[in-house]
């Protein structure tokens, strides 16, 4: 009897999660654990931000439910910031503001997709598109962009994959787990390769669009004949410093904006209204503090390089976006202490954290075993002690 659905079985727990709540196990040990392991911003929320939420709450006007895709003025803003910003014409209609950008992908995918649709996912990748794919009942299939390419997939490797089945590509630019940018002349020449198929939609997940160190900023939607396929994915969490409030939204044509509708509203419901007026004060208010965490973000990306460069037989690209590296430390598997041999990545995850304690994801949950995610939203005494007890520990495997 005590029996859970099959779609269950058919994906695993979130590792990032699972990686944090170890970390938060040992700590409740008493153990000085490092966690390296969540996406989550090491800064507050900006003071402007929090104020409209006090607002809106002593303005007694928005305890009521929302409409289910998002107060009207609200997208108003998201598709006038796509206009500026973004060159993609989007109006309020477009948008679906949702409880997370997680949540926006599961409502695309499971507006979108049959039962044995193929879903063409760059990988590495972010650990929920694998699972949410399967959610829907279609079949994942990972295109791998290796560490020589910056962890990018090229045109010819999506044309290739491509089948009667596909109907969706997804990728995130800047890149969760690997920091990787995709340039103007790269998303064109991939947008080239799905025009050639009416059938085929992207869902280009856009969450850490402020979080990018290249002075280009390039939404696919925006590309010639991509408007109409594309399904574009954003949120408040990371450039806003706001992973808690839970705001999310996805910009697509009509017809998908109004099925994501639809299953929200037998889900969820609205998103939260106070939220929302948080969200509102972000998008639409000063810039300054996300400028300055990008800046700090920044800073500690030099520091983690030049530290993980000094570890003998780690690899690592420089990331151009995010708050990620995502190191090949495969050097290290079927090494030993003398106790242990270090198998995989997640069996070295879990040496790191019993013996250095900090705390890293597998690779295996993004698509790639031979590496590693480590985290650099966090501060910078901390990344440096991280990374100091990293090499030590690692010296100790022969």
């Amino acid at each position: 009897m005590n029996q859970l659905s099959q779609r269950l079985n058919a994906f695993e727990e979130s590792a990032t999660l699972a990686m944090a709540a170890k970390a938060r196990e040992f700590k409740s040990r008493g153990i000085d654990v490092i966690s390296l392991s969540l996406g989550e911003p090491d800064f507050k929320t900006p003071q402007h931000i929090c104020e409209a939420a006090k607002k809106a709450i002593d303005d007694g006007k928005y305890f009521a439910y929302p409409p289910v895709a998002g107060y009207v003025d609200f997208r108003e803003a998201l598709a006038a910031k796509y206009q500026k910003e973004n060159n993609v014409p989007y109006k309020a209609e477009n948008i679906v503001v949702s409880n997370g950008a997680k949540q926006s992908i599961a409502n695309a995918m499971l507006a979108i997709l049959n039962p044995g649709d193929e879903v063409i996912i760059f990988s590495p990748y972010w650990v929920s598109y694998d699972a949410l794919v399967r959610l829907a009942e279609a079949k994942p299939v990972l295109v791998k962009g290796g560490i020589e390419n910056d962890f990018k997939v090229t045109a010819a490797q999506v044309e290739k994959a491509i089948t009667s089945k596909t109907r969706v590509v997804i990728f995130s630019s800047p890149c969760n787990p690997t920091g990787s940018v995709f340039s103007r002349a790269e998303l064109e020449t991939i947008s080239k390769v799905i025009l050639k198929h009416e059938n085929i939609l992207v869902i280009a997940d856009e969450i850490y669009e402020h979080i990018n160190f290249t002075h280009e900023r390039v939404s696919i939607a925006a590309l010639p004949g991509m408007f109409e396929r594309t399904i574009t994915v954003n949120g408040f969490a990371k450039g806003f410093a706001m992973t808690g409030w839970r705001v999310g939204y996805i910009a697509a044509p009509k017809w998908i904006a109004d099925g994501c509708n639809k299953i929200q509203g037998q889900l969820t419901s609205a998103n939260c209204s106070i939220a929302q007026r948080a969200a509102l004060a972000a998008i639409t208010g000063d810039l300054a503090p996300t400028n300055a965490m990008v800046e700090a973000y920044k800073k500690r990306r030099e520091i983690v390089y030049e530290l993980l460069k000094d570890i003998p037989g780690i690899k690592a690209n420089y990331p151009q976006g995010a708050f990620y590296f995502f190191p090949d430390v495969s050097f290290y598997y079927g090494k030993s202490d003398g106790e242990r041999t270090v198998k995989n990545g997640d069996d070295l995850c879990m040496f790191l954290l019993e013996k250095a304690h900090i705390s890293l994801v597998p690779g295996s949950a993004f698509g790639d075993d031979n590496c590693v995610r480590l985290s650099y939203a966090a501060s910078e005494e901390d990344l440096r002690e991280a990374l100091a007890r990293m090499k030590k520990v690692l010296a100790t495997l022969n």
